[in-house]
């Protein structure tokens, strides 16, 4: 049996920078990803969204490996998420289920499709704790809106939190190829039905359905804050042209006034 662990240990790794601090045998890369192999049947995967994956690898030298990349990472977590997944061999078998898979050899191919498809899901775990602390944090504005009438939000703050959800839709559009199959598999129906099987165990593509359902309706519900928000900034302005006018009458009037009594 082989295990493949995939943590997400920062917000971003510079993919370039560790290509300058690993000297490992490097079977795969571009400019998202590393594929290494560091001794006989031992892979790691690096991802420029901050996951980190293992295949046939001890617990301790996980740890010195994770640490050794850290200079290159931005944001590093103190309590990384992991997914897993084991991995048995048995000739001219190939099975996916829970939380294992059986395959035929230790084709590389295949192996590196594992460790994408774990990485994958657990980014998404990532993904899925970012968007709902923010439906949380949108669900109190909108009760403060339903019990007082009006929004506890300044128009900068509004404006920060659009930015923050327009980033996490686009990061997770580039980074994550949930209904796209690698290269690999476009010549190789064994590959092909592997990451097919894959994405359905680790039920990736339903997790990132719901993910965009949830940055959509949190995207909705900011527009109708900035539409609210601008109908009270235009209310505001309408106002003060009017006073404005007021004013300019009342000037014209009294200078009539005057000009009436010095006459």
């Amino acid at each position: 049996m082989h295990h493949v662990v995939a943590y997400q240990v920062a917000s971003t790794i510079n993919i370039k920078e560790i290509k300058k601090q690993l000297s490992w045998q490097l079977l795969f890369q571009d400019s998202d990803e590393a594929f290494y192999t560091i001794s006989e049947n031992a892979y790691v995967y690096v991802f420029q969204y901050g996951v980190v994956s293992f295949f046939n690898v001890e617990d301790s030298q996980i740890q010195s490996i994770i640490k050794t990349i850290q200079p290159s990472c931005n944001n590093v977590f103190k309590n990384p998420l992991f997914d897993d997944i084991e991995v048995f061999v048995e000739e001219k078998q190939l099975k996916v289920g829970f939380e294992k898979i059986i395959i035929p050899s230790l084709d590389q191919d295949m192996i590196r499709l594992v460790m994408l498809n774990t990485s994958q899901s657990v980014a998404l775990d990532r993904y899925d704790e970012i968007t709902e602390s923010l439906i949380i944090e949108i669900n109190q504005h909108t009760r403060f809106l339903e019990e007082k009438g009006k929004l506890d939000i300044s128009g900068h703050k509004l404006k920060k939190f659009i930015g923050k959800i327009l980033n996490i839709k686009n990061r997770i559009s580039e980074n994550l190829y949930i209904f796209d199959s690698p290269d690999s598999t476009w010549d190789n129906e064994i590959l092909n039905t592997v990451s097919i099987e894959l994405k359905k165990t680790f039920d990736l593509q339903n997790r990132y359905r719901s993910i965009h359902e949830r940055i959509d309706i949190i995207k909705e519900n900011l527009e109708l804050f900035k539409d609210i928000m601008d109908h009270k900034e235009s209310s505001r302005l309408e106002w003060i042209i009017i006073i404005l006018i007021v004013i300019e009458v009342f000037d014209m009037f009294v200078e009539k006034i005057i000009k009436f009594i010095g006459i």
